[in-house]
């Protein structure tokens, strides 16, 4: 679960993984190359045996209990009729039980923001006052960006051995927390590597909280695979957001659909159930440490385009990068 200080206490909100259309045959380009058209079929075939498959169809994450240390490829369909993503959740020795996540860290975090809905501001913070100080301990190494319903994210990681928590916080209509209602799942890094190399990119995207996102975009239609490197990382207040630096690829139609967007991936704001119509998410890489890095892969045809971060006002924060594919 991402979780980020407020005013009263360090709060992490929530988690989990996407993953975007496989791992292939890349080449070795340098951020300003262009890649050959791949089709779909190449793609799903492509990524090789390191890949977890993870499956939401309603409230609830099918993945497996056990995985590989090392990198891995996790590849997240989503045939719910829900936007999801999944969030990586690191806890802190001793505090891993799902019982006292759900009862001391999830319940507060719904109730809160249900009060908050009501702008029933003081007994919202009152809910957050109930977590435990151990909360600022969680860490986030990464899980898979945003992606819509009916389709399928790719996102490659490093993870150590260990135990973790796959979770996503998107809201229902009701207000009511998706990992409340079931998506959060425990699972298990083995000692055991996965032996799989670390995937060849055909763009960097660095982000930080000093210059935002930089890279160099596509122009031409195709399949790319996507580094994103994390200089840093930073956590903004309750009152403006619960979430720290990602990267969430999108499809748009207009200007008004990202004003849309903007205002949506901001938890404090949005990020409730249903997306706004026009956007189209396509995967990513969730939230990880400075120093961290992670890959995803994603099929561009014709359109536009945008990277965004779940960050209060992205735009002013050159952390909504704006492209177009051309025909």
């Amino acid at each position: 679960m991402k979780f980020q200080k407020t005013t009263l206490s360090k709060v992490p909100v929530l988690l989990y993984v996407m993953a975007i259309v496989t791992i292939s045959f890349l080449q070795s380009c340098k951020s300003d190359q262009k890649r050959k058209d791949k089709t779909e079929a190449e793609i799903e075939t492509a990524a090789g045996g390191n890949v977890i498959e993870i499956v939401t169809e309603t409230m609830e994450f099918q993945m497996p209990d056990t995985i590989p240390s090392g990198w891995t490829t996790w590849r997240y369909h989503n045939k719910s009729n829900q936007t999801h993503f999944i969030l990586i959740d690191d806890w802190p020795d001793n505090k891993h039980h799902i019982d006292t996540i759900r009862q001391k860290i999830l319940k507060p975090i719904n109730d809160a923001m249900l009060l908050f809905d009501q702008g029933k501001v003081k007994e919202g913070q009152a809910e957050f006052g109930k977590l435990p100080v151990w909360l600022n301990q969680v860490k986030f190494p990464g899980g898979v960006g945003l992606i819509s319903p009916g389709l399928t994210a790719e996102t490659t990681m490093n993870l150590n051995p260990g135990k973790y928590y796959a979770e996503c916080y998107i809201r229902m209509e009701n207000g009511m927390v998706h990992h409340i209602m079931g998506m959060i799942k425990e699972f298990v890094v083995m000692e055991e590597d996965s032996n799989l190399n670390e995937p060849t990119a055909d763009y960097l995207i660095d982000i930080s909280t000093e210059k935002g996102m930089i890279w160099e975009p596509p122009t031409s239609a195709g399949t790319y695979t996507f580094l994103v490197k994390f200089i840093d990382q930073i956590e903004y207040s309750l009152e403006t957001s619960i979430v720290g630096l990602d990267v969430h690829l999108v499809k748009y139609r207009n200007e008004t659909d990202l004003e849309s967007l903007e205002k949506w991936v901001d938890f404090a704001q949005g990020m409730k159930e249903p997306a706004p119509e026009g956007l189209t998410f396509l995967g990513g890489v969730n939230d990880m440490p400075g120093g961290s890095k992670g890959y995803f892969k994603a099929i561009l045809k014709p359109g536009k385009y945008a990277l965004i971060s779940e960050v209060p006002m992205a735009s002013e924060k050159n952390l909504l990068k704006t492209f177009e594919i051309g025909e």
